[in-house]
């Protein structure tokens, strides 16, 4: 997996919140629950977590 670290944007640690926010979209709560409950409030930092697509 390769996630980014900080976001490319305002450069926050974002890759401690991956996992977690990857297995609650996967039981199926709401993005914006989730990222909310997570206290991330940047959009921008949103956004990556967001728009992110493992590759590998």
């Amino acid at each position: 997996m390769i996630i980014p670290v900080r976001c490319f944007t305002c450069g926050n640690p974002i890759s401690k919140y991956y996992d977690e926010f990857q297995k609650r979209v996967k039981k199926g709560e709401k993005i914006e629950k989730i990222l909310n409950d997570l206290n991330i409030k940047r959009y921008c930092c949103r956004r990556m977590l967001i728009s992110h697509i493992d590759i590998l």
